[in-house]
């Protein structure tokens, strides 16, 4: 499976108050992280250090009154990470919200796609 493409053609980011913002990046890792069971491995899919995509999960777990991921350390049975049903219910909210956004604009956004020099697709 191929990692998802961080730069659709319509996404939405949300500033949550404060710092905390989720977007694409965030939602590609959660659904990296529900795919692959490993923070580690999700962030590879998607071209992140180890560390940015820890990073990135701090960040997530802080921004919420519960954690969005769970992760086990390594050892002789291996250590793994899942979203918790907040992570999940947080992931699906996000994604219908992205969802409803471009459907709500197609037409705004093939009106501006029109006002573009022919053959720039950049």
């Amino acid at each position: 499976m191929s990692a998802p493409r961080l730069h659709p053609e319509f996404f939405i980011r949300l500033f949550l108050g404060g710092s905390a913002m989720l977007g694409p990046g965030k939602a590609a890792l959660l659904e990296g992280i529900a795919r692959t069971g490993s923070i580690s491995a999700a962030g590879r899919d998607l071209g992140m250090s180890y560390k940015r995509a820890w990073t990135l999960v701090e960040d997530l777990n802080a921004m919420f009154r519960e954690p969005l991921v769970e992760s086990a350390r390594g050892g002789p049975g291996g250590g793994g990470a899942t979203l918790t049903d907040t992570g999940r219910q947080v992931l699906t909210l996000y994604r219908e919200i992205e969802a409803a956004s471009a459907a709500i604009n197609a037409e705004r956004l093939a009106a501006l796609k029109s006002m573009r020099p022919a053959g720039n697709n950049g």
